[in-house]
């Protein structure tokens, strides 16, 4: 046997693989954009809701607030802003007004620094 034997590599003859096959991009579009929709697969979002609902109810419950008290609230609440009438109205925009002093500053500096790091 000479050295040169041992020293080329052996030659590879398997064949190359084939190309995949096109797939249909009809249901992945559409799986996608319910999965953007919803933030992510829908299972996964269920139970992350499911926990997340659980946590919140028992904090309430702990809390001694109950889901109907909630929703009894929201109603006298309505009920007062409609009988209040226009003042009421001037009422809330003064609350929006008050919450936007402080939201908007804190939303535009959360963006600058969010494009910033995305650089």
């Amino acid at each position: 046997m000479s050295d040169t034997q041992f020293r080329d590599p052996p030659i590879d003859v398997t064949p190359a693989a084939p190309p995949p096959l096109p797939q249909s991009r009809e249901p992945e579009m559409a799986n996608s954009a319910l999965q953007r929709f919803i933030g992510g697969p829908p299972v996964a979002v269920f139970l992350r809701l499911l926990f997340v609902s659980l946590v919140v109810g028992a904090l309430l419950v702990w809390m001694d607030i109950r889901p109907f008290e909630i929703f009894n609230a929201l109603q006298r609440f309505v009920n007062r802003l409609w009988q209040m009438g226009w003042s009421a109205v001037r009422d809330v925009a003064q609350y929006i007004v008050a919450g936007a002093a402080i939201v908007l500053p804190v939303w535009f500096l959360m963006r600058l620094f969010n494009m910033r790091g995305a650089k």
